[in-house]
């Protein structure tokens, strides 16, 4: 039988001849298994496919000692409750905005082009820490390539515009562009008609920097319309600091994450260090993220937060909610 193999899968196949760095390849992979006619005639591709991403995911989770490895400019171990990275235009900001949420300190001068390598650093809100990933800015005319992968494997998108400037809606058409190579879309638009499976949704926010240059709100108003109405804007100064904190909590809201404190039976909890789980997790998530060996052996726990009643005893099915306060009993 014909394999009947659809554009979309040579495309992806062509990226995975591609590819350089294990996580382009392993990207590339999912998205041939993704879309692969599912039938007869392909079932020993599928097989072969599957054993390879098994192959590539094992290796870059465990490199082999003494083996060379292939750096990868763009890659940044995901920390926290989440990551954000943060991408824009030549000088709209980007690098103050980190370091005025942040405790990084990226090099912030009044010339284009100062990032040049992905810098993370942790925003932290309440008792947690959210990472934001600063970036080399994107033109036109030039894009770190490895720019696509970097937006496709965040959490969230912070988009940083200078509001003041005259360019906006340029900015905004090179950002566009940035995130349909990656295939990200904003999570609160629908999907277009025909998506590739492998298109994913992702929270995306606007931040019009630089609004102690903008008094009566007009250019943020028009860069608002700009980005579209339906995304999450924010007018921001990094230089005052006005409107951060409004968007710290928005960064971590749209995570869509909740904190769990665990506590040991006769101990207080410990508030200082909460569990990040995503929203829908049940006990036994959380146990999993406790240890391995407590989940095998757990037998129930006990939840003061979102319970019935303080210290109600629930099964390993049952449902948490932000700031419960859990007992596991194994």
């Amino acid at each position: 039988m014909p394999a009947n193999l659809t554009p979309q899968y040579k495309e992806a196949e062509e990226r995975f001849r591609k590819a350089v760095t294990h996580e382009e390849k392993i990207e590339a992979l999912r998205e041939m298994l993704a879309v692969i006619p599912k039938h007869k005639g392909t079932e020993k591709m599928q097989a072969d496919l599957k054993h390879r991403l098994a192959k590539l995911e094992e290796e870059a989770a465990q490199p082999r000692k003494g083996a060379a490895q292939r750096h990868d400019p763009g890659h940044v171990r995901r920390e926290g409750a989440g990551q954000w990275v943060l991408l824009g235009a030549p000088n709209a900001g980007k690098s103050a905005l980190m370091r005025a949420l942040t405790h990084a300190h990226p090099e912030v001068a009044p010339y284009p082009f100062t990032t040049r390598a992905p810098q993370p650093g942790m925003m932290p809100f309440e008792d947690v820490q959210v990472q934001l990933v600063d970036t080399p800015a994107v033109t036109a005319q030039h894009q770190e390539p490895y720019m696509v992968n970097l937006a496709h494997n965040a959490d969230g998108i912070l988009i940083v515009l200078d509001v003041a400037g005259d360019e906006v809606d340029e900015s905004l058409r090179v950002v566009n562009d940035v995130l349909d190579r990656a295939r990200v879309w904003p999570a609160v638009r629908a999907f277009p008609a025909g998506a590739p499976p492998f298109l994913r949704a992702r929270p995306v926010v606007v931040a019009g920097n630089k609004g102690d240059l903008d008094p009566d709100g007009t250019f943020a108003a028009i860069a608002r319309e700009s980005a579209g109405a339906d995304l999450p804007f924010f007018p921001v100064s990094a230089e005052h600091g006005a409107g951060l904190e409004a968007l710290r909590g928005t960064l971590f809201a749209l995570l869509d994450r909740i904190r769990i404190y665990a506590k040991e039976p006769g101990k207080k909890p410990d508030r200082e260090r909460p569990f990040v789980l995503p929203r829908g997790a049940t006990v036994q998530d959380l146990a999993l993220a406790v240890h391995k060996e407590i989940a095998e052996r757990l037998k129930y726990a006990r939840i003061w937060g979102s319970s019935l009643f303080d210290g109600q005893q629930v099964d390993r099915d049952h449902l948490l909610s932000d700031r419960d306060v859990v007992e596991l009993h194994a």
